[in-house]
C-alpha cells in the first residue's frame, strides 16, 4: 500500500523523511537554458536623494557611472529603500510631473464645507 503525502506517492519500504531527502535530490537542478548568462554589476541611482548602490543585473543601460574608478552601467530610480517613507519612517511625498497637485486640485476639497 501506498502513502501519498502533499501528493507525493510515498514508497512503501522507505521512512518518509528519507524518501522526501531523496526526492528533493532528484529535483535539486534548475532547469537549463532558460536562466540569463550576463549577471554583471550595475549601479542603480536614487533620483530623489542621489543615493547610488550597486547590484548584479541583467538590465540594459544608456548611461554609465564612475564609482570608485570603475565604470558601471547607471540605471536611475525614482524611489528607492533609502527615500521610501515606510523605510525611512518619514511620511514625505514625492512629487514627480506634479501628480501630487493635480490629486489635490481633483480630489483634496471634497469633504472641506
Amino acid at each position: 500500500m501506498f502513502v501519498q503525502l502533499y501528493s507525493i506517492p510515498l514508497h512503501p519500504n522507505l521512512p518518509v523523511a528519507s524518501y522526501l531527502k531523496y526526492k528533493l535530490k532528484q529535483n535539486k537542478a534548475m532547469k537549463k537554458g532558460i536562466h540569463p548568462n550576463n549577471y554583471r554589476p550595475v549601479a542603480f541611482k536614487d533620483m530623489s536623494n542621489d543615493d547610488v548602490f550597486i547590484t548584479r543585473s541583467t538590465i540594459n543601460a544608456r548611461e554609465t557611472i564612475e564609482i570608485d574608478g570603475v565604470t558601471y552601467p547607471l540605471i536611475k530610480v525614482e524611489i528607492s529603500n533609502t527615500s521610501h517613507p515606510f523605510y525611512t519612517g518619514k511620511s514625505k511625498l514625492v512629487d514627480t510631473a506634479g501628480r501630487v497637485d493635480k490629486f489635490m486640485s481633483r480630489y483634496g476639497n471634497r469633504n472641506r464645507k
